[in-house]
């Protein structure tokens, strides 16, 4: 099988304040999403939700169950999953039907497709396909969505070093889901802060994936409780999941882009607990 995965458990903010940096790591930081002809996941506890990536290079890929994880027939028999392509231009097959998907576009498979396989157009320069998966009650159709279809909103300022572009993609304005959202905010060049000012959102977690980031260059990703925040160094590729009680803000020493995946009680984007800058500890 071509699928790798790990479970994470969740743990609340009590625990989180025990952690030193290697066990925020060891329990938020999804330090390898693509690996060459593989699919990685990792199943986070929070909201069942799972993140990780699809990298084919030699062959396609199916993407097939975790029967020790899913304990279903198929992968998506009680789930729905969205893609982003971050990679060369790409398909992804779907029950026999091909969607091609070029650089920063996006596919959402609702619950009960059946066959799905992954490949590249070119080899040498391979899809990376970034994936999120939630449990899905309901069936909706697949849908493609490229970065002229999202729904655009501009925010921050090159003042407050936070001018950014955020695409909602995968949201209930532009394609049907059960719970799943994605989208992906994109820095400005002089711009480093995101999210910020910050917010958590406790009937909601989030997972970040951070990608463009010039070689080099890193992303310090802040969370915790707005009066206990922490941080974690990440790189070009990574992802980190971020807990309802946390906060979900990052600078990098360089402008970059990340792609936002969330899950929860509702499907309400602007449900938001936000605190002021001043707040923060």
């Amino acid at each position: 099988m071509s699928i790798n995965f790990e479970s994470r458990y969740a743990i609340g903010p009590k625990e989180y304040k025990t952690l030193d940096t290697q066990g925020l790591r060891d329990n938020f930081l999804i330090e390898k999403v693509f690996e060459t002809d593989k699919i990685n996941f990792v199943y986070t506890h929070y909201d069942r939700y799972m993140a990780g990536g699809a990298m084919p290079v030699n062959s396609k890929i199916k993407l097939e169950t975790i029967p020790e994880l899913l304990k279903e027939p198929y992968f998506l028999s009680r789930r729905e999953l969205g893609i982003i392509n971050v990679g060369g231009n790409g398909q992804v097959e779907v029950d026999g039907t091909l969607y091609e998907l070029k650089t920063k576009e996006a596919l959402y498979i609702g619950q009960g497709a059946k066959d799905i396989y992954f490949s590249s157009r070119d080899n040498s320069n391979p899809a990376k396909f970034y994936l999120n998966s939630t449990p899905a009650h309901h069936s909706y159709p697949t849908k493609k969505v490229t970065k002229e279809d999202a729904n655009k909103i501009e925010l921050g300022s090159l003042e407050t070093a936070n001018h950014r572009t955020i695409n909602q993609m995968l949201l209930n304005k532009v394609v049907q889901t059960c719970q799943l959202q994605m989208g992906m905010t994109e820095l400005k060049p002089g711009s480093v802060w995101n999210t910020m000012p910050s917010h958590t959102h406790d009937r909601r977690m989030e997972v970040y994936f951070y990608f463009e980031l010039p070689e080099g260059q890193a992303v310090s990703h802040f969370m915790g409780p707005i009066d206990e925040t922490r941080h974690l160094w990440m790189h070009n590729d990574q992802a980190v999941i971020s807990p309802p009680w946390s906060i979900h803000s990052g600078a990098g020493t360089s402008n970059y882009t990340f792609i936002w995946g969330m899950a929860g009680e509702n499907l309400d984007y602007d449900d938001m607990d936000k605190c002021a800058i001043t707040e923060l500890k």
